[in-house]
């Protein structure tokens, strides 16, 4: 036991440590999780080692924007198959910080869909850097959903009847333990929990179970001792008529967790709930996806400006100073400033430097209330180009938000390896920017 507490404390201190591009938490965040302000819904994530589809039947069904990588089978991949797959989830020269990021380290989707298949072949795969870029995507608010093998990889690693088998190698998402049920090539029923968050979104037929969930070498959460604060019970394996050389009955086959409320939240599956296109088995894989992309980790204020004072958001990804970062494709950037008593108006300019103006569409908004997003800023201008500025009456004295948003995104062509991006490939490593507020 004491070896198990040390390995833990070990592996949860080396992810904290991972996490490069956190953000401090601020004062005040967005009063509700919105769609707003990612690339698109979700990534899928069929690259090396991993089962590769070439649609999520759920995504499809609740209207989700989805890109994904593909790998060849198992036993056909080529170096050629792990190059590609890092190319784009590890960084290129165009894209210095990965598919999954934005240059600041913001999370690009609102969430990545790990699928089925071998786990540690997959995260060793990823190399230190691509597994660090997971781990930086859920601390900065990106949801994660997994199925069988995306459920192991989450863990710390696997308990057996030798005892526990730390795995380092693993993305270490979740501060917890995973056990293989030993069940191949096979079906169990899922009882649903009693107050499961899952039944905000389906009630599945009203009888509390789901029945004959595709299962292939799957896992359950480890639920005896060391579990990690925060863990949400969401099913447990019905498999009490089925002779099985492990017993799994009752134990929990899915679970959520999020850590805070500005990080994201993992919700995982031991089993294949992913190809299927009807009934409670559908409503159960996207009732994961949505229960996943409600826990979007709230908005955060990149910093207080102050009066005059130009505020420079031009360096990169690799300065590592995520406060001062440029700004990313359908991304937003918020801010605020706290106006005194006496001032009876402001003006926001939002310019780029030289050589950058009018390369891209930056829009500006403000909100008197809340973090200002398009549907709700009360003060916006959304023109071509770079270059914008309003004057905004004050009411009095308080806190004001600001936000810029990069309407410029690049364009998608389908290849063998998913979608590869062409156009405006140029706004992936950020746009600079400069914003001022005076009075």
């Amino acid at each position: 036991m004491r070896r198990l507490q040390i390995a833990t404390a070990v592996l949860v201190l080396w992810m904290a440590g991972t996490a490069a591009f956190a953000q401090p938490a601020t004062q005040k965040a967005a009063q509700q999780v919105r769609a707003d302000g990612y690339y698109k819904d979700l990534f899928m994530d069929g690259g090396c080692s991993l089962n590769s589809y070439p649609d999520l039947p759920a995504a499809d069904w609740l209207g989700l924007s989805m890109e994904q990588i593909s790998t060849a089978p198992r036993l056909e991949m080529t170096r050629l198959d792990t190059l590609a797959q890092n190319d784009r989830l590890v960084g290129n020269a165009l894209d210095e910080n990965g598919i999954l990021l934005y240059p600041d380290g913001a999370p690009r989707f609102r969430a990545v869909y790990l699928n089925g298949g071998k786990a540690l072949g997959h995260t060793r795969s990823l190399t230190a850097e691509g597994r660090a870029h997971f781990r930086t995507y859920l601390q900065n608010g990106g949801s994660i959903v997994g199925t069988c093998a995306g459920a192991f990889m989450v863990s710390l690693g696997a308990v057996r009847d030798t005892g526990y088998v730390p795995r380092p190698d693993y993305l270490c998402l979740w501060p917890g333990w995973t056990v293989g049920t030993g069940l191949e090539k096979s079906a169990t029923g899922m009882r649903v929990e009693p107050g499961s968050p899952l039944l905000r979104y389906y009630d599945f037929g009203g009888d509390m179970q789901i029945d004959s969930v595709r299962h292939n070498g799957g896992c359950y959460a480890y639920m005896e001792e060391n579990v990690p604060a925060g863990t949400e019970v969401l099913l447990r394996y019905i498999a009490d008529t089925l002779q099985l050389k492990k017993p799994i009955h009752d134990k929990v086959s899915a679970w959520a967790w999020k850590e805070s409320a500005q990080t994201g939240r993992v919700v995982v599956i031991g089993s294949h709930p992913e190809r299927m296109v009807e009934g409670d088995r559908l409503e159960l894989m996207a009732a994961l996806l949505r229960y996943a992309m409600d826990g979007n980790g709230e908005a955060r204020l990149k910093g207080v400006l102050e009066n005059g004072v130009a505020r420079e958001m031009v360096r990169t990804t690799s300065d590592n100073d995520p406060a001062f970062t440029r700004i990313g494709d359908r991304q937003y950037h918020h801010f605020a400033v706290d106006v005194p008593r006496g001032v009876k108006e402001i003006t926001v300019e939002l310019a780029a430097p030289a050589k950058w103006t009018d390369r891209f569409d930056l829009w500006l908004f403000a909100d008197a209330e809340d973090f200002a997003f398009r549907e709700n800023a009360r003060w916006k201008n959304v023109g071509h180009g770079t270059d914008k500025h309003f004057t905004l009456p004050v009411e009095g004295p308080g806190r004001y938000y600001i936000s810029v948003y990069c309407a410029t995104t690049v364009d998608t062509v389908d290849s063998f390896y998913g979608e590869q991006y062409t156009g405006r490939t140029d706004v992936l490593n950020g746009v600079p920017y400069i914003l001022k507020v005076s009075w």
